[in-house]
């Protein structure tokens, strides 16, 4: 085992992807890498699976230094998290200093289409399962308080995306708690809304909207939001906790 840190990021299924673009930068920042990805999801996405998506991005990380794993793993699954963590913790030979859960479930639906089904999915995955993640990073966590990290990704989109949107806000609640909840082990824990990252979703005639909206007259990248969770697990970062923190550009 080497002497880098481990992270663990969640929902790197796409090299166009924000989970991606987090890994990357943890990378390049001296981190060790585990990820997640979910192949099934992407396959019934408008955008598709990307083959060999996982690889790829061990490889990219491998090249800026870090030891990788990627686990395959459906978060729908309540089982899911510990086995996530004991590959991890298995593979790296050490414990997950950062836990950065970037994975989701979003499809649009709104209070009058969206089905039983697809409500409790997104929120087994975006609510239940970032608690359970959170759950067990505490549970195991053996660092030097000061050093944990936890960052989830959020979102603030309502209409049109119900229960997008819901479980997103119960994924705030949860992470929020953790700052508190965790404070014993020296764990901070925030949420970052990114804010319009195009990774393959949006349609021309909302790139150009959001685009116009934002003051700074483009959108968002996987790496502005990189940055910022870069920061945040970096020892600089220390003091901010407990916050939903807006990176989007000023977007209104």
């Amino acid at each position: 085992m080497d002497d880098r840190p481990l992270a663990l990021v969640t929902g790197v299924g796409r090299t166009v992807g924000i989970g991606a673009g987090v890994a990357r930068r943890l990378a390049e920042s001296g981190w060790d890498i585990a990820f997640t990805y979910w192949t099934p999801y992407d396959r019934r996405m408008a955008w598709g699976e990307e083959p060999g998506a996982a690889g790829t991005i061990a490889e990219e990380l491998t090249g800026r230094g870090a030891v990788c794993t990627a686990v395959e793993a459906d978060l729908a699954d309540p089982e899911a998290p510990a086995r996530v963590f004991d590959t991890a913790e298995r593979r790296h030979g050490g414990p997950v200093t950062a836990l950065v859960m970037c994975h989701c479930e979003s499809v649009d639906s709104g209070l009058l289409d969206t089905t039983v089904e697809s409500f409790d999915r997104h929120f087994a995955v975006n609510a239940r399962a970032s608690w359970l993640l959170i759950r067990e990073y505490g549970r195991r966590f053996t660092g030097a308080p000061g050093s944990g990290r936890v960052v989830a990704l959020t979102s603030d989109h309502t209409v049109g995306n119900l229960p997008y949107g819901a479980s997103k806000g119960a994924l705030d609640r949860i992470t929020l708690a953790a700052a508190r909840e965790l404070a014993h082990l020296g764990v901070t824990a925030n949420v970052v809304n990114p804010g319009p990252v195009d990774t393959g979703w949006m349609t021309e005639d909302l790139r150009e909207e959001m685009a116009r909206q934002t003051p700074l007259g483009r959108l968002g990248t996987p790496r502005d939001t990189a940055h910022l969770v870069d920061f945040l697990c970096s020892p600089e970062g220390q003091w901010i906790n407990g916050q939903l923190l807006m990176s989007n550009g000023g977007l209104a």
